[in-house]
Formats: C-alpha cells, structure tokens, sequence
C-alpha cells in the first residue's frame, strides 16, 4: 500500500524524508518538489503544503452580516497566494497514487486544520493517520511515523471552529466599522476581532489611567554611609516640612541598630515555553514577540529546538534528556557546563508548574546550528540552550541582607543581596542578572559616620506603559487568544495605527475606536466572551461538546452584537470620521506657513505621487519645501534653532534623523548631494534642494 504523507512547508518535508529513508530520492512534478521514500516494504511519498493552501470565504456576496463561509483553495481568494497552487496540484497527483494519507503537519489545532483540511479536500477522504512529534530530529520523526495514529479529529474540528468563527468576527466587524466611516465621507482600512477588541481595551485602559495620573511631589531623605545609601525608614515624605524636621533631626553619627542575614537556595528558572521566550528575547535583544516566534520557528524547522509554539514547563524523562546532554557537550560553546552535569549525573530537571498535552517545554535537541545560521537566530538559540542547561544544574545560594542605622532619633534602612555560589547562575549568563548590594562589611552594634545626608525631590510616576512582552504576557494570564496568535493580534493594532512604539502608546485614532466601541457597542471588547470560546475550543479537542455547537452559539452571539452595531451605525460613524480627520491632520500638520500664516502640511502630488510641504491655502500661496521620499516621516512640532522652521523627524530601517524642512537653512550647510535624488518636488515644479541629515 503506498502512503502519502503531507508536511507543512518545504523544509520540513526534506526533513521528513530523510529520516525515514537516508536515499530519498528527489522529485519533482510542476517546479515543486517531492520525495520518493522506501520503508518497511511500504511505497511512501512526502509532499509539502505551504502553510494554510486552504481558506474561509464567503459564499455569497459581500457587506454583512456574512455567516454562510466554506473552505477553498487559498489561490482562489488571494491573487498573492497562486503559488500555493502548485503545492495543490502536487498533492492531487500523488493523492492518485495512494491510498493511506497521513498528516505530519506541526502538532498543534493549525497544524491539525492545515493536514485535515488537504486529506478531505485536496485528497477526497475524510479518514487518515497523524504523525506526532516535538522535534525535526531523524529519531523522532522515524518513530513518529512507525507509530502515526488516526487523525486527531478533535483538533482539527477546535481549529475548523477557531478559524470559523474568528473569520466571521473578524470580517463582520471590520466590515462594520468601514462602513460606519463610509457613511460619513471618509475611508480608512480598519479591523476589529475578537481578541483584538479586548486587547485594544487593556492597553487603551492603561493610556487613560496614564493620561488621568497627577503627579504629586514627595521628598525622600538618604544617609550614605561606607558607599551604600540608605533610606529614611519612611520612604516618601509627602509634606516637605515633615522630611525637613526629620533631617533635622537626623545625626551624623549613629549606630548599626539592627543587622539581619538570611542565606538561602534560590533555584534555576524553569525552560521556557513561548510567552517567557518571547518575554526574554525582548529583554535581552530587543525582538518583538512576532520576531521571537518566527525565529524560534526556523530553529525548529532546522532541527535545533522543539516545537516553541508550547505553553509547558515541562521535561519529561521520555525525551531521553541524558542523550541531549551529551550532545551538546559536543558543542565549545556548551562543554563546560554540560560536562559538569554529566560528571554530576545530573539530569533531573528543575519544571515549571504549566503543562501542556500536546508538547513539552522549549529545549534545545543537541545539534549544532551551521556556519550560515543567520545572527538573530544564533542569540536565540544560545538563550534556548544555556536555558535548558541551567535547568539542571545546583541551585545558587545567596544571601539577603538587611541593616538598619539609628542617627539621632531618625532610623535609615538598607537591603542588599549577594551571590554566595553561582551554581545554576554560571550556566545562564549573560542573561541573569541581579542587583548585588554587599552590607557584610556592618556589625549590629557598631559606631558609624555617615558620609552625606541629602534630601531629594522627586514625583510620583504614572503607570508603567506596556512593552509588547508585558502585553503578550499579560494576555496569557488574562487566557485572551492562543500562545501562537497573540504577537500576531498585537502586529495587526500596529499595522492598523491603533498604537504605536515600543513603549506602546495608543494613537488618538485608537483610543477613538476604543471610545467608540465602548459605548456604543461594549460586547466587542468583552474579555469574557472572548476567554468563554477560548474554553469552548478546550472542550471541542477533549471531546467534551460538538465543533458545531460551538459555531453556532458564536454565531447567535455575534448576530446579536451586530444588530445592535447597526442600530448605531451613523453614530459610531460620526465619531470614527471626526477621529479620522483630526490623527490625519495632526499626522501631517507640519507648523504654520511663514508666508501667509496657513498650514504646512506633508502633502502627495497627484501626478508625481511624490511627496512634499505645501501650504493649505494653495493655489493662493504657493510656499513649499522638499522632504526625503524615503522612510517614514513625523512633524516634531518644534522649530529648527537656526532658522525657526518646523522640524520633522525621519526613520528609514536603521536610520533615524531630525531636520529642518527649509533647504536654505544654515543647518545644511555642507551637506553632501548625494541624497538629492530622495528629495521631491512640490506641485509647483519648484526644485528640489537636496535633504541632509542630522542624526539623534
């Protein structure tokens, strides 16, 4: 009986092939390649999909509400997608040839939906088997197929649901909001979904309370004593009268009034699972979650971690941790430490408290990355394996301490730790650090000079604005969206202009929508809702309740927050159109026209599709000024100290710089002519003068 088997993208079919049979050989049928593999006297083909060659559209028409949806090729929705076409046709034509079809897609609800979908449609069967497996390693893979099972229809009939009724919140109300600002005279592609409007709602929460903030003054006293400062035992004064008789109060000889030392053990972190690798990769080098994920993804598709897309904490004894270990004891950089467990016999790890059924945490397979390993791939993997490493080695020990210095009748305090023995510490660096402050060098009961006492004026800080890893995080503990959709949830509110930075800011035009949505229509940011289907997706792959009653009640819910979206449309259209203009205007607001006393703003020639300054009061003032064509460009509302023209600040990939928009201005005296061809022309055919640089 020859046997088809269906992996999810290219690289991973090779993979696949050649672990069942090292004289794969290579095929091809239409460009696209294929393999012919000989096992256990069975004929056997591995053919790769791209990713999702299937998808959800909509049966008739457009507008909405739109429920009526069925599965098609992806080639026939997208014209982007027609690659994926001769991915289809290689499929069918082996699919003519077989009889057993067996999916070896990523183990997860998309991977389950991605092979289900190819054996029912492309291959015209609705039974087939599952290869289950964690790594891309030759072993694993082998055994995976030997011992392939039925299909986990469970998983794929939670993914069929997820995919659905995200498909059907996600085009209804993107759908609705563009047609609330069609109807009052503006157009801008938006999008809301269901856990976009949640998360939307959290960050939107936290801009406000960060707006609300007033910040009221306090004033802390510091005693420094031997190179440590120590602090009022009060902390923060907030009447200045009071820390002022405090000082006063306050000698500048006194006594070590109390010392406190506790040693003790503190264990390694436990392996990641993908919101601490995304959480940590964005600590140490500053990679967005979405960036995480699709390198960790590669490193996968490599063969040197598992699967990242987990939520374990888990090691389990079955992955033959031992075997790991000494493979990577073949790798200079992982030697040292993992020869000192081998010496050590130690291969019990330290585990996290969260599991996950379908694969244990991230750990590195033992093999060595290659020479052409790209750099942001070599730092993640260097996290993922000194992470793994110091799972199992000895707990650090170290010690907190506590002092307090009585001066007059003012008592001063200061904590420190330090580290004792490194232990697990020395596997993990560079990425631990700790705030090490030494107090051994002071007896309880000694006489002390203090060296300096101050008082200093401070304020009280707003709330902390998210980073993309605090907010991935907190969707995680908030259970909103999956582990493998979050970051993508996050790039979709960035694309849309609904926030902004790195230290995430929600944009005028965001807290709009959020504004909007809240009051006029509060059910599309509703956590609750949102986290009631994520567990109805739970309870579909545990064959607790039906993928059809599920749909269906996401369907009613959904309908009912549609008519009532409806009922409001001009509203919420009013208000989205009067947000739109004023973050369009003040996007492109560059300063007032030195001329006629107008609006300078970043204007687009019709006929050049070049952009410029020009003033609003065109044709009657004809005052323009040529900006870079390149990388993206912000008004920085300030003028230039030479000349006294607005500024604006430019970003092209790594490149950032300020200037004046005045190409006479003294600033740019000197500058090369080498960026002149960057420069546009206004509609007035004035000519251009080359923009130069100055960078920040």
């Amino acid at each position: 009986m020859a046997v088809l088997i269906i992996c999810e993208k290219p690289r991973v079919a090779q993979r696949v092939a050649m672990a069942l049979d090292s004289n794969a050989r290579r095929k091809a049928f239409n460009g696209v390649a294929y393999y012919e593999v000989s096992r256990g006297g069975e004929q056997i083909y591995v053919a790769p999909a791209v990713g999702h060659v299937y998808t959800l559209k909509e049966k008739n028409g457009g507008g909405y509400p739109v429920f009526d949806v069925e599965w098609v090729p992806l080639y026939q929705v997208e014209k982007s997608a027609y690659y994926t076409k001769k991915y289809l046709d290689v499929i069918k034509f082996l699919a003519g040839r077989t009889q057993e079809y067996v999916n070896s897609c990523d183990f997860d609800t998309e991977g389950s939906i991605i092979g289900y979908n190819i054996i029912r449609f492309a291959c015209g069967k609705n039974t087939g088997k599952r290869m289950r497996f964690s790594t891309l390693t030759e072993d694993e893979l082998a055994e995976a197929y030997d011992k392939r099972e039925e299909l986990d229809y469970n998983n794929a009939y939670a993914g069929e649901a997820r995919s659905i009724l995200d498909w059907l919140w996600g085009i209804n109300l993107s759908r609705g909001l563009m047609s609330a600002v069609r109807q009052s005279g503006e157009y801008r592609v938006m999008s809301i979904g269901r856990v976009q409007g949640p998360t939307l709602k959290i960050l939107s929460t936290r801009e406000r309370e960060i707006a609300a903030f007033i910040p009221a003054p306090f004033w802390q006293l510091f005693a420094h004593c031997r190179g440590v400062k120590f602090t009022h035992e009060k902390g923060r004064f907030f009447e200045k009268k009071e820390a002022e008789e405090a000082k006063k109060k306050t000698k500048r000889s006194g006594t070590v009034s109390k010392v406190e030392r506790k040693i003790f053990e503190q264990p390694p972190n436990p392996p990641f699972d993908l919101t601490s690798l995304q959480i940590e990769a964005y600590r140490w080098f500053g990679f967005s979650p979405s960036q995480t994920q699709d390198i960790a993804q590669a490193l996968y598709e490599a063969g040197l971690i598992s699967y990242p897309r987990t939520a374990s904490q888990k090691l389990p004894a079955k992955l033959n941790l031992p075997r790991i270990i000494n493979m990577l004891s073949k790798n200079p950089n992982y030697e040292k430490f993992a020869n000192e467990l081998i010496a050590k016999n130690r291969f019990y790890p330290r585990e996290g408290g969260r599991s996950d059924s379908a694969h244990p945490a991230i750990f590195a397979t033992g093999a060595t990355p290659k020479k052409s390993t790209p750099e942001a791939e070599l730092k993640v993997y260097d996290l993922i394996a000194k992470r793994f490493l110091s799972c199992f080695a000895e707990n650090a020990v170290r010690e907190r301490m506590h002092v307090e210095l009585l001066l007059g009748e003012e008592r001063y305090v200061a904590d420190g730790a330090r580290v004792l023995k490194e232990g697990w510490i020395s596997f993990y660096k560079p990425y631990v650090r700790f705030e090490e402050s030494d107090l051994s060098n002071f007896k309880e009961g000694e006489q002390v000079e203090i060296d300096k006492l101050e008082m200093r004026k401070d304020k009280t800080k707003p709330p902390a604005r998210y980073t993309p890893a605090s907010i991935v995080q907190t969707l995680e503990e908030k259970e909103l969206g999956t582990k493998g959709t979050r970051s993508t949830v996050l790039d979709t509110l960035y694309k849309r202009g609904y926030i902004a930075d790195r230290s995430i800011r929600v944009t005028e035009f965001g807290l709009a929508v959020f504004d909007t949505l809240n009051h006029n229509s509060p059910e599309i940011l509703d956590e609750e809702m949102t986290r009631k289907l994520e567990k109805d997706m739970e309870w579909i792959q545990e064959g607790t309740i039906k993928e059809e009653r599920v749909i269906e009640e996401g369907k009613a819910t959904l309908t009912l927050i549609l008519l009532g979206f409806k009922a409001k449309e001009k509203e919420i259209g009013r208000e989205l159109a009067d947000a739109l203009k004023k973050t369009t205007f003040d996007q492109n607001f560059i300063g007032k026209c030195p001329k006629c006393g107008g609006d300078l703003k970043i204007i687009v020639s019709k006929a050049t599709r070049k952009r410029f300054v020009g003033c609003s009061s065109y044709p009657k003032c004809s005052q323009s000024y040529p900006i870079p064509q390149f990388g993206s460009i912000k008004p920085l509302k300030k003028p230039c100290k030479e000349c006294g023209q607005p500024m604006i600040f430019v970003r092209s990939g790594k490149k950032v710089f300020q200037m004046c928009i005045d190409p006479k201005c003294k600033s740019k005296e000197g500058w090369g002519k080498h960026e002149a061809d960057n420069s546009g022309r206004s509609d007035n055919k004035r000519k251009a003068s080359p923009p130069g640089q100055a960078k920040v």
